[in-house]
């Protein structure tokens, strides 16, 4: 169930219209759009690893894409996510004791999995006061309009674009369930939309992080140092994942609440990884750009980069088990100062 403003928020919900009535009524919603123009407000957050930034010794964890990590506020200072274009932030936070998960989320298949995996370790003896809830990223890849016109006999996964059906998916299941979501940002589709003299859009936002103790979410963006610890492998993991018939539409699990540490569990990647690598590091920027990603035009400066040095990797490292010896998982622990150092 959702609310808005403490008030249940209800619409017609039939097994045709997939949410999408309640996700448009939402996106006007007058405390929503409130909400929205006060994010776009909020000064950007930049996380570096370098001395300057890391002064005041915040800790962050960083969630890729397909990930999610629920944090206690006394181990973590944020938790954050960024290059999101099509993708969509969920943040889901325990107001009794803060206890915060944010998920990456890119695709529909993974929510109504993936809100469970949310909510396993959110859950307590008093949730009399719900769950917050914020909802950021995805833009006008398509229009809203044009994806309400289609016909009934279609599903939400047939329509064009990919930010809209996401956002649909992950609206109808927190209506659905039973537990209690205050919605508190729904900066998503036309509230994070920006449009050139072209008329082309873009997202306005591809990143934010939650601020554990307040709940407070701002927008950030994270450069190659902050997106740690075991950045080329997560990533791996990521597109590896996709060939494992075990995810089974979940979320990827890479941090240990309890013990403040990431621990990423073994991942095979196999030659036809390999060869896909080899045959795409030798297409130019523009031409990698549109061939892997949902969003060419959207992308952040080091989206190619970061495919590189990922298909560079498993160039250099064929086999998996040269990164997992003995198929042992790769635990890293927090320093003093905040940084990771593997175990």
């Amino acid at each position: 169930m959702i609310l808005v403003d403490g008030v249940p928020f209800s619409t017609h919900l039939s097994s045709t219209s997939q949410g999408i009535d309640t996700l448009l009524a939402l996106l006007e919603n007058p405390f929503i759009v409130s909400a929205s123009n006060s994010f776009k407000t909020t000064p950007q957050r930049k996380f570096s690893v370098s001395e300057e930034s890391c002064s005041d010794r915040s800790k962050w964890v960083y969630v890729f894409q397909s990930e999610y990590a629920t944090v206690d506020p006394a181990f973590v200072n944020y938790v954050g996510t960024d290059e999101a274009t099509t993708c969509v932030g969920l943040v889901i936070r325990n107001r009794s004791n803060g206890m915060t998960s944010l998920a990456h989320m890119d695709s529909p298949e993974i929510v109504d999995t993936g809100l469970s995996q949310m909510l396993s370790l959110l859950v307590d003896d008093n949730m009399e006061t719900g769950f917050e809830v914020h909802l950021i990223g995805g833009f006008e890849d398509v229009s809203p309009k044009h994806a309400n016109g289609r016909t009934e006999s279609e599903s939400h996964s047939d329509l064009e674009g990919y930010s809209f059906p996401l956002c649909t998916k992950i609206v109808q299941a927190l209506c659905t369930r039973e537990e209690t979501f205050h919605l508190q940002t729904l900066c998503v589709l036309g509230h994070n939309t920006r449009r050139d003299s072209d008329g082309n859009t873009f997202p306005i936002f591809n990143g934010f992080a939650v601020e554990t103790m307040t709940g407070r979410v701002i927008p950030a963006s994270f450069d190659r140092t902050s997106r740690c610890p075991d950045e080329i492998v997560r990533r791996i993991r990521v597109t590896a994942s996709f060939e494992d018939p075990s995810r089974n539409g979940k979320l990827l699990e890479t941090y240990d609440t309890k013990t403040d540490r990431f621990i990423i569990a073994p991942c095979r990647w196999t030659l036809r990884q390999y060869h896909i690598a080899s045959t795409l590091i030798h297409h130019s920027d523009s031409e990698i750009l549109s061939m892997c990603s949902t969003s060419p035009d959207a992308e952040g400066p080091d989206f190619v980069d970061s495919l590189r040095r990922k298909w560079n990797y498993l160039i250099e490292h064929p086999s998996w088990t040269e990164t997992f010896p003995r198929k042992q998982p790769r635990i890293f622990e927090r320093t003093a100062d905040g940084s990771w150092r593997r175990c």
